[in-house]
C-alpha cells in the first residue's frame, strides 16, 4: 500500500519562504525558497532578487522541476566550481521536494571563506529557508480529455459525483469536452469507466 503512495505523491512547497540570514566572517547570505511550475518562473525570480539585492556579490541557486521525471540546475554563479549551486541542490534533496527553487544571495564581507567554508555556507542558508517553509504533499494526476454528446451528460457527470474525480476544464455545448485529473493509481480504472460508456470516448491528455 505505502509504495503504491509513495508511487504517486511527490513533496513539494505551497508558498514562498520568509527570507532567512547566515552570516560568516563577515559575509551575509540570504536564503529563500520559491514554488516555481517553470524555468520561466526561475528567470522572474532570479530578475526580481537581483533587483531587490543589487548591492550583493553573488545570486547562487538551483531548482528541482517534474514529479515522474526530474529536472534539476544548480548554478554557482561566479563562485568556485560546485561550491554553491550543488550544496543548495543537496538540499533540495536531501527535503526530497520538487518543483522549488532555492536562491542564496551573497554579500561579501571582505574576508575569503575557502570551498569548504563557501560550501558549508550555501548548504546551512538552503537548509535553514527549506526549514523555514510548509512542505506539502500532493498527488500525480493523470489528466484525461472525455468527449460526449450533450445528451449523454447526465451517465458522464454521474461518474465524475459517485468517483469524486476532479474536474478541470469543461466545454458544454452540441459536443461537450471536459477534463478531468485522477490520481496516478486510480487512473486505469477510472478511464476503464468512461472507455466501457456507450458514445462516450476518453483519450489522455497530451502534455504541452
Amino acid at each position: 500500500m505505502n509504495i503504491e503512495e509513495n508511487n504517486d505523491t511527490y513533496k513539494t512547497i505551497l508558498q514562498p519562504s520568509e527570507e532567512v540570514l547566515f552570516k560568516d566572517k563577515n559575509s551575509k547570505f540570504f536564503g529563500y525558497a520559491y514554488p516555481i511550475s517553470s524555468e520561466e518562473d526561475v528567470k522572474e525570480i532570479l530578475s526580481d532578487l537581483r533587483k531587490q539585492h543589487h548591492q550583493a556579490r553573488h545570486w547562487c541557486y538551483a531548482f528541482q522541476l517534474g514529479t515522474e521525471t526530474k529536472q534539476y540546475r544548480a548554478n554557482d554563479d561566479g563562485e568556485p566550481n560546485n561550491s554553491a549551486g550543488m550544496p543548495i541542490y543537496g538540499q533540495l534533496l536531501s527535503f526530497d521536494v520538487t518543483n522549488v527553487l532555492v536562491v542564496v544571495v551573497r554579500y561579501f564581507g571582505g574576508v575569503k571563506l575557502g570551498v569548504s567554508g563557501l560550501i558549508n555556507a550555501y548548504k546551512t542558508a538552503a537548509q535553514m529557508a527549506l526549514e523555514n517553509v510548509e512542505i506539502i504533499k500532493r498527488t500525480i494526476d493523470k489528466h484525461f480529455l472525455v468527449n460526449f454528446d450533450y445528451k449523454n451528460m447526465n451517465k458522464v457527470m454521474r461518474v465524475i459525483k459517485e468517483k469524486n474525480i476532479n474536474l478541470v476544464n469543461q466545454k458544454m455545448e452540441l459536443d461537450c469536452e471536459i477534463e478531468i485529473a485522477i490520481r496516478k493509481k486510480n487512473a486505469e480504472e477510472i478511464f476503464n469507466i468512461f472507455d466501457s460508456l456507450f458514445e462516450v470516448s476518453i483519450k489522455e491528455k497530451e502534455h504541452l
